[in-house]
């Protein structure tokens, strides 16, 4: 067994791993291998010439520490239960802390997930409001923008103490979701069968039902700074004094 970044010819290995981990398409894929993607960026157990088991991470910041955004964690199913996952976050953790990162996020994909990463060392530190709605029949100033300009707005939004994801993350979400800016908000979102999926709205988010109607969606589900619902975990690598408090951009 062994663990570093992938090599060229197990990129194809890469992606069935993912499918049977996730299930998602080949579009899905091309998008975040050609946009996001990148072999410094991901740790992978190799045993018997395949790979078993993989990790991938985002360069994001929190004031003026580098934190690593770990992504799509997975394992094969004729290798789990042996500890993979732990041996993979481990060599992980100690790689990134090499490389100068200060810490670790993930967002769990479910409630017996978080614990999973509890026994790992890791503590929850951001949690979002997410709610749904339907279209209210009166509009309200929007214009679209590109991702560019919605990192350049960004800030002047953001609650204190948040994560900044910019470069291979915006690239990625700029491939999925389209950008908007109102007179006191900024959102990111996508389609979800027939249904707006507002990846983040900041502001005032009482104008939900005003975008929906504007932007010619009947109902709609959004996610903004909160106190609801847990989100994030943090693991740090370095001493640390406070931990993030919003991380918007989870690609779930």
């Amino acid at each position: 067994m062994t663990i570093d970044r992938p090599l060229d010819h197990q990129m194809n290995n890469l992606r069935t791993l993912w499918k049977e981990a996730f299930g998602d398409t080949d579009e899905f894929l091309d998008t975040f291998f050609s946009t996001a993607f990148s072999a410094d960026r991901c740790r992978c157990v190799t045993s018997n010439h395949s790979v078993v088991a993989v990790l991938y991470w985002f360069d994001c910041f929190y004031e003026d520490q580098k934190l690593a955004y770990v992504y799509a964690v997975a394992t094969a199913c004729s290798h789990r239960g042996q500890g993979f996952s732990h041996k993979l976050m481990e060599n992980t953790h100690a790689h990134l802390k090499s490389l100068g990162y200060d810490g670790v996020l993930l967002v769990p994909g479910s409630e017996s997930l978080f614990h999973f990463y509890e026994s790992m060392g890791y503590q929850t530190c951001t949690h979002i409001q997410e709610f749904s709605c339907e279209a209210k029949k009166e509009d309200t100033r929007i214009q679209e923008i590109n991702h560019l300009e919605y990192a350049q707005l960004r800030p002047q939004y953001l609650p204190s103490g948040s994560v900044i994801q910019e470069q291979e993350n915006l690239d990625f979400l700029n491939a999925q979701a389209r950008f908007y800016a109102g007179d006191d908000f900024l959102l990111a979102a996508s389609l979800r069968g027939n249904r707006l999926f507002g990846i983040e709205l900041l502001g005032d988010t009482s104008v939900a039902p005003q975008i929906l109607n504007t932007l010619g969606y009947k109902k709609g589900t959004f996610r903004s700074p909160g106190c609801e619902r847990p989100f994030a975990m943090y693991y740090p690598l370095k001493k640390a004094d406070a931990f993030p408090s919003y991380f918007g951009f989870a690609f779930d």
